[in-house]
């Protein structure tokens, strides 16, 4: 278990006068919460903490920002996010409360607020850890996808900001905005169009934007493969896998243009040559599978990597 410094808790202490106050006569969702605070503005988001006046806890927030509240797809994509975060009920995923609209009109849901570190935060300061720890990590967020895909969603955006690491050793796989699922029928599917990655506007180089994390995303994600699959969120986890292995990306640019060039076509450097081969066979190994272009090469699930993590590679010669 990751062991932290104790954050300093919004509600560190229950009174007697919160668990018994009476609720009002007639329960207006529209004055539930209040005391607002900003915690996070997203590229189309707004995440706040705020109180839950019938519940008397603190919870997480979430709206589009007022330039896409009118924004149909953006819409789309909340609701969906909300509900996706809702259907996904496990220990590694964060509980989603409610999903309303405000006096306004616009979509909002509100989560489980935790304290915590990201696992981008934390790489900032991986010599403190050891690897066993981190693999640990790895793992619980392999139990989530693994969950996830074996009820039909796809994450799509997993990287170490997506990663949260609470004081109780809890690890949650975070964000599901970008999250895939597959109607019940595929002809009624070919016909309906799915939500893009691609943003409406263009960047400064005239070329559209893919919505994500670059450095994380698999070659056919980044090229919009129509047959994406579950193994794109296997390279995804690989990817951060490496970079916890040596504290790089496997890929790295400061042209986008060109990295995602690299990741289409170039082999990443292996994590013990890297790293000064402090990296176990066993993990480079199963890190470089999971970085195969080709999705066929790649583990067949999440469940075979974790089932690997789990195996007794503490053992084996780092050298």
């Amino acid at each position: 278990m990751l062991n932290f410094p104790k954050q300093k808790q919004i509600e560190n202490h229950i009174y007697l006068e919160e668990t018994d106050a009476p609720l009002p006569e007639a329960l207006n969702h529209r004055t539930r919460y209040a005391f607002f605070s900003s915690l996070a503005t997203g590229g189309k988001s707004v995440i706040k903490s705020c109180r839950d006046l019938h519940l008397r806890r603190t919870v997480v927030y979430k709206t589009l920002r007022p330039e896409f509240q009118q924004n149909a797809v953006e819409n789309k994509r909340l609701l969906r996010e909300a509900r996706i975060s809702a259907l996904l009920q496990h220990p590694n995923t964060i509980p989603t409360y409610e999903i309303g609209r405000d006096n306004r009109g616009n979509y909002y849901f509100t989560m489980k607020l935790v304290h915590g570190y990201t696992l981008g935060e934390l790489l900032n300061y991986r010599e403190r850890y050891d690897l066993s720890q981190l693999m640990d990590v790895i793992i619980q967020v392999g139990n989530a996808l693994g969950y996830a895909h074996s009820v039909g969603v796809l994450h799509r955006d997993i990287k170490p900001d997506n990663i949260l690491i609470g004081p109780y050793g809890e690890v949650l796989l975070l964000d599901w905005g970008l999250a895939k699922v597959w109607q019940k029928d595929p002809v009624t599917s070919r016909n309906e169009p799915e939500i893009s990655e691609v943003e409406t506007e263009t960047g400064m180089t005239g070329e559209a934007k893919l919505q994500g994390s670059v450095m994380y995303m698999s070659p056919e994600q980044i090229d919009r493969d129509p047959g994406i699959s579950f193994r794109s969120d296997i390279y995804s986890l690989g990817a951060v896998l490496y970079e916890v292995l040596t504290g790089k990306t496997p890929f790295q640019g400061q042209i986008v243009r060109e990295m995602l060039d690299e990741i289409r076509s170039k082999t990443p450097d292996d994590p013990k040559s890297v790293a000064g081969g402090r990296v176990p066979d066993v993990l480079a190994d199963l890190t470089m599978r999971c970085l195969q272009k080709n999705p066929d090469r790649r583990p067949e699930s999440v469940d075979e990597l974790v089932r690997v993590l789990k195996n007794n590679w503490l053992l084996e010669p780092s050298v």
